[in-house]
């Protein structure tokens, strides 16, 4: 009985193990807005997360652990981000000529920009 306990309790264990990893790994930041959030799960996230296995990517940006950076260090991810979007190196040609669906609209494009401006503003504030 006492092993069926100890394997139970691993068992348990485990799994909240999975889900708290998961919730951690499974979408942007709850922080953004749903519209920025939507035009990030679309275009950005599937690469750009803890899970994923372009390591280049992750290495650049993880938007799951990016709201744990340094202020200083969100301050760079967020210029970056409005940067690479207003260049229009994001999302690659590469990954575009694959996931053309991917490709992020005028608008959504827009969308980022002002919120990473935006979240700049903000930390620059605290």
């Amino acid at each position: 009985m006492k092993r069926f306990l100890a394997f139970f309790s691993m068992l348990i264990l485990g799994i909240a193990f999975v889900s708290f990893t998961l919730s951690q790994t499974g979408s942007p930041s709850a922080q953004m807005p749903d519209n920025v959030k939507a035009a990030v799960d679309k275009a950005c996230f599937a690469c750009h997360n803890t899970a994923s296995q372009n390591a280049k990517a992750k290495e650049k940006l993880d938007f799951s652990t990016l709201s744990g950076l340094a202020k200083a260090a969100q301050i760079g991810k967020y210029r970056e981000i409005g940067e690479t979007i207003e260049n229009g190196e994001m999302p690659p040609k590469k990954f575009l000529d694959n996931y053309p669906d991917k490709k992020l609209t005028a608008e959504e494009s827009k969308l980022l920009i002002k919120w990473a401006e935006g979240e700049v503003k903000n930390l620059m504030k605290k």
